[in-house]
């Protein structure tokens, strides 16, 4: 792509601006990202999608060939400014956009990518991910959901665990078992219509009352040959670059700029339960620390993944450092969450029944869902392994997995 220089940059930031007031709908200013289910504002919702789709600018640098916007960087940070100007969101999300399709665009053939990656550009279709299993988590090349060639098709019987939103999703990307008789070199990267016959996922339902996750089974499941990603047998490559995507995207979220970085900030909330001394400072000295110092690790945090973005622009490809973001993201979030209970004190004790704002109610689920993120998109001892082996070239340690 160009890489744009300043006046060809103000001209893209004026059509931006322009289509977006034209486009973005009033009653949306405000939003974070496309919430769940439908509300009064749905027409709106959907007509917002349906407008960022056809421009290809929820995923604006994608190449235009299959929808994506065909922006450069530069184009796309540009849009990204003039949308947090009016208070827009991006409508095109999900693991489709952040995992799959950049995947896909790496190692799929023409015919996958001009089938499944306009699909994606539009939002009209959801994916998950089949990747851990029962006996195969942090140790995920031990997998034996198992997919046998059968001519014309591939005949797959196994079971998944943790598959984000399998039992809402239209498609799935899984790793298979093709070759028994070996390990890494013995898996497959398949692409599954979760509408199959023989495709069951069990929601489980979490600690905080949510059920984002499923057990997912496959019984004599056909899978067309088509659906191969990549060679046979040659899935763990592709799983291992689609895993950096994924750690990828959960550093940014917090460091770009997204939902947690947009909420009411920890300081405000100090303000309004635990109140101001005389000075106008938060009377608890210790407690002013500590958010000074949560502050600081966030801060710190953001400009980190603005950095490696900006050092990977002749890079297309996220590399080792991504297990890094998603370790220090994982932590400031959680610490925010801890915080936040805190600063709450009862008003952070509640679970439902009166007595207790949205907000509160959303802080206690947010603090024990957010327990997950030290484990799903690899463990945070798996990340350490790959920061101690690829970073920092330090000896292996016997039985360590990454």
């Amino acid at each position: 792509m160009a890489d744009f220089g300043g006046t060809e940059l103000e001209t893209f930031r004026a059509e931006a601006r322009e289509w977006l007031e034209a486009n973005f709908p009033k009653s949306l200013r405000g939003l974070q990202e496309e919430p769940e289910g439908p509300d009064e504002r749905s027409a709106d919702r959907d007509a917002w999608k349906k407008a960022m789709g056809e421009k290809g600018w929820g995923t604006p640098t994608w190449p235009k060939a299959y929808g994506g916007g065909g922006l450069s960087r530069e184009q796309a940070k540009v849009l990204q400014e003039e949308m947090r100007r009016i208070g827009a969101y991006n409508p095109i999300g999900g693991m489709g956009v952040v995992m799959f399709g950049p995947t896909l665009l790496e190692y799929g053939n023409e015919e996958q990518k001009q089938r499944h990656i306009p699909p994606i550009v539009k939002g009209e279709l959801r994916w998950c991910q089949g990747f851990s299993e029962p006996g195969s988590g942090s140790d995920l090349a031990s997998l034996q959901t198992k997919a046998e060639d059968k001519g014309e098709h591939y005949l797959v019987n196994g079971q998944k665990i943790w598959t984000s939103g399998a039992h809402l999703a239209d498609w799935c990307f899984c790793l298979t078992r093709t070759d028994p008789t070996k390990k890494h070199e013995g898996i497959s990267f398949l692409l599954i219509d979760m509408k199959a016959p023989g495709v069951e996922p069990r929601p489980i339902r979490l600690i905080n009352d949510t059920t984002p996750f499923c057990e997912t089974f496959f019984t004599d499941v056909k899978v067309p040959k088509e659906n191969l990603v990549g060679a046979l047998n040659g899935g763990w490559p592709i799983a291992k670059r689609l895993l950096q995507h994924e750690r990828n995207g959960m550093g940014n979220r917090l460091g770009g700029g997204g939902p947690a970085a947009e909420q009411v900030g920890v300081q405000d909330l100090a303000k309004k339960y635990v109140g101001l001394d005389e000075s106008g400072r938060l009377a608890d000295a210790d407690l002013r620390a500590r958010l000074t110092a949560h502050k600081m690790e966030e801060q710190a945090m953001r400009l980190t993944v603005r950095r490696a973005a900006a050092e990977a622009r002749g890079n297309m490809s996220p590399n080792a450092t991504t297990s890094i973001m998603k370790n220090v993201s994982m932590k400031v979030m959680q610490d925010r969450s801890e915080l936040t209970l805190e600063l709450m004190g009862n008003h952070g004790l509640g679970w439902e029944g009166e007595g207790f704002d949205a907000t509160e109610l959303a802080a206690v689920r947010g603090w024990l869902g957010g327990k997950a993120g030290s484990i799903y998109g690899g463990s945070q001892e798996i990340q350490n392994n790959i920061i101690s082996k690829r970073i920092l070239n330090l000896p292996e340690l016997t039985g360590a997995v990454s």
